[in-house]
C-alpha cells in the first residue's frame, strides 16, 4: 500500500476513522435532540427545523409500514426533484428499516420500469410534477409494479414570501389524485401514523442508487448504514464541517456526491442545508448573500456557469470558506478565476456510485489541479496492470484499484456482474474501477483514462450501452452505436451513428430521432448530435468496434 500522501494528510486529521456502529437515522435523532429549533433546510425562504424534520421522517415511517405494508429491507423509489421532500422522504425510508432507491428524476416512464422490476420496490414516492411518469407503472402485470404512490407538492413547504425567485413546477399548487393506492404526501403527514421500532443496524442495507457500465441496464449498488457512514462522516472530518456551518445543496440528492455531501453530513453535523431544485447560477448568488453561506459543492459546469454571470460582482460571497466536488476536472482557467474572486481553491475529490461518493479527495490546505486526490481514510488504492493485475510502479498509467469500507457489497440481484468488479489482491477484496491514472512522486492519483465505455456530461455519467438499448425501440431504427464526442460547454456530449431501417432509409431524419429520443430518456443521456451511416464496422465476433468509431469522428472533429 502505498502511503507516500500521508506526509501531505491534512493537519489535524487523523489518518484512521472509527465508524459509529448505528443507522443513520440515529444521527436525525441525535441532532433533533441537539438542535431542536435550528434551521436544518431552508427552500426558498421557509425553514424545516431538525425537530420537523424527525417528526415527518416518523410519521412516514409510520405511513409506509402501516399502509403500505413495508417490511424491513423492503426497497421503496424516490424519484423527485431537491426538495424538503426528498430529504424528510430519504429518512422516512430509512426509519421504516427499508431501503432507499434513489431515482433520477430526468427519468421517464421507460426508465423507471426498470428500477420497479430489477428493485422489486411496490412503493415510490414522487412529486406531482412527474406522477405522469408514474401512473403507468400502477397496478400488476407486464411493465408495472407498483401498489402504493406518495405524491408530494413542492409548493407545500413554501410558507412565506421569497426573494429567491420560485420556478413554477416548484410553485404549483396542490393537485387532488383519486387513482386507488395513490396518496398525497399532505395526508399522509395528517395522518400520524407512529412507527414500529428502529430496528436496522450498520451492516443493513440502507441505499440503493443505481449505476450502469458496460451492460446495458442500470445495476443496484447495495451500500450498507455503515458503508453510507463512511463517506459522510469522512467528509465532515476532512473539511472540518461544524454545527454552525452553511452548505448550499444545489448538486441533485439523487446522485452520490449530493446525497452525502449535501445532505447526509448536514444531518450528522448539524449544519443547515440552503436548498436548490435544480441548478440557478442567480439564485445561488442570492442564496449564498442572504443565508451567509460557508460551503458549496458543485461540478465543473456549474462553476463555469457561475463565474460567467456578468452580475456576479453585486453579490456579496465572503461568507463562503470552501468550495468543493468533482465528476469532472476543473478547467485550470476556471479555478484560477475563482481563487482571484473568492481567494478560495476549487478541492477536487474522486468517488463513484459503487463507493458512495469520495475515495479520494485532495487535501484541503494542499490540492493540485486537475487532481483526483489522495486515498482517504482507511482506504487503500492501488494502480495495476488491468490485465496482468501487478501492481505498478509511481508515474506508470494502470487501472485504478480501491479496498475501502465505503466500497458496496456487490450489485443487486447480479453476482456474475459483482463477481466481475471485484478481485482479491493481498487476501483484500478491491473494486475494479474502470478508469485508469497514475501516482506522483507525493501519492496523489491522477486519471488518464477510461476503461469503461463512458460519457461524462456535465458532470452526469452517460453509459451508451443504457441509450442504445433505449434506442433500438424506434422502428426506423437497423443498428445504433452511441459515442461520445468533445463539447464546449457540456465537456462530452453524446452522438448517435444510426444505419436506418431499410424501410425508413432515406425518410427518417435526425431531428425526428432526437426529439424521440428526449421522450424516452432523460435529456442528459439523450443523444445531442445524430449521424446516419450505411454501416457500422464490426469485429470478426460481429461486436460493433465503438472505439474506431469514436476515434474516427474525434480525428475529423480535429481536423476540421
Amino acid at each position: 500500500m502505498n502511503e507516500r500522501h500521508h506526509a501531505h494528510w491534512p493537519p489535524q486529521v487523523p489518518l484512521h476513522l472509527t465508524l459509529p456502529e448505528t443507522s443513520l437515522f440515529y444521527n436525525a435523532e441525535v441532532s433533533a435532540a441537539r438542535f431542536p429549533a435550528k434551521p436544518f433546510i431552508i427552500f426558498y425562504d421557509t425553514a424545516v427545523t431538525f425537530s420537523q424534520f424527525k417528526d415527518e421522517a416518523e410519521r412516514i415511517a409510520g405511513f409506509l409500514q402501516q399502509e403500505c405494508q413495508v417490511k424491513a429491507g423492503d426497497r421503496v423509489l424516490l424519484y423527485m426533484q431537491n426538495s424538503p421532500q426528498w430529504i424528510i422522504a430519504y429518512y422516512g425510508i430509512l426509519r421504516a428499516n427499508a431501503v432507499v432507491v434513489p431515482v433520477n428524476p430526468m427519468n421517464m416512464s421507460a426508465e423507471l420500469a426498470h428500477y420497479v422490476e430489477d428493485s422489486g420496490a411496490t412503493t415510490i414516492i414522487a412529486p406531482q410534477c412527474l406522477f405522469a411518469n408514474v401512473e403507468p407503472l400502477i397496478g400488476s402485470g407486464p411493465g408495472k409494479g407498483i401498489e402504493h404512490a406518495i405524491v408530494a407538492t413542492y409548493s407545500d413547504y413554501l410558507q412565506r414570501p421569497s426573494p429567491i425567485p420560485v420556478p413554477e413546477f416548484v410553485a404549483a399548487p396542490r393537485k387532488t389524485f383519486s387513482l386507488a393506492g395513490v396518496t398525497s404526501w399532505h395526508d399522509m403527514i395528517e395522518r400520524r401514523i407512529a412507527p414500529g421500532p428502529l430496528t436496522a443496524g450498520p451492516d443493513d442495507l440502507c441505499v440503493m442508487p443505481y449505476t450502469s457500465g458496460t451492460t446495458g441496464k442500470p445495476k443496484g449498488c447495495m451500500h450498507t448504514h455503515r458503508s453510507v457512514m463512511s463517506t459522510l462522516l469522512g467528509g465532515c472530518v476532512w473539511f472540518s464541517a461544524p454545527p454552525d456551518g452553511v452548505y448550499l445543496s444545489v448538486l441533485p440528492l439523487f446522485h452520490v456526491t449530493g446525497m452525502q455531501g449535501g445532505m447526509n453530513s448536514a444531518v450528522f453535523s448539524g449544519a443547515t442545508i440552503v436548498l436548490l431544485p435544480r441548478w440557478d447560477r442567480e439564485a445561488a448568488a442570492l442564496c449564498m448573500q442572504k443565508y451567509r453561506v460557508t460551503a458549496w459543492q458543485s461540478i465543473s459546469t456549474m462553476m463555469v456557469d457561475f463565474l460567467s454571470n456578468p452580475k456576479l460582482g453585486e453579490y456579496d460571497l465572503s461568507s463562503l470558506t470552501g468550495t468543493r466536488g468533482g465528476g469532472a476536472a476543473m478547467p485550470d482557467a476556471i479555478a484560477r478565476k475563482l481563487k482571484a474572486l473568492t481567494g478560495l481553491d476549487y478541492v477536487e475529490g474522486y468517488g463513484m456510485t459503487e463507493t458512495i461518493a469520495g475515495t479520494h479527495i485532495n487535501p484541503p490546505h494542499r490540492p493540485k489541479p486537475q487532481c483526483l486526490g489522495i486515498p482517504v481514510f482507511d482506504v487503500d488504492s492501488r494502480v495495476i496492470d488491468p490485465v496482468s493485475l501487478q501492481e505498478l510502479p509511481q508515474g506508470e498509467t494502470g487501472e485504478i484499484v480501491v479496498n475501502a469500507p465505503q466500497v458496496m457489497l456487490g450489485y443487486w440481484g447480479n453476482p456474475k456482474a459483482t463477481a466481475e468488479a471485484f478481485i482479491e489482491l493481498d487476501g483484500k477484496r478491491f473494486l475494479r474501477t474502470g478508469d485508469l491514472g497514475h501516482i506522483d512522486e507525493d501519492g496523489y492519483f491522477f486519471m488518464t483514462d477510461r476503461l469503461k465505455r463512458m460519457i461524462n456530461a456535465s458532470g452526469y455519467k452517460v453509459w451508451p450501452a443504457e441509450v442504445e438499448a433505449l434506442m433500438y425501440r424506434h422502428p426506423a431504427i437497423h443498428e445504433v452505436c452511441v459515442i461520445g464526442v468533445k463539447d464546449e460547454k457540456r465537456g462530452e456530449t453524446v452522438k448517435a451513428l444510426v444505419v436506418a431501417d431499410a424501410a425508413h432509409a432515406g425518410t427518417i431524419t435526425a431531428k425526428e430521432i432526437i426529439d424521440w429520443a428526449h421522450e424516452q430518456m432523460a435529456s442528459y443521456k439523450a443523444p445531442r448530435i445524430v449521424e446516419f451511416l450505411e454501416s457500422l464496422p464490426k469485429s470478426g465476433s460481429g461486436k460493433i468496434l465503438w472505439r474506431k468509431l469514436q476515434e474516427e469522428d474525434a480525428a475529423r472533429t480535429a481536423g476540421s
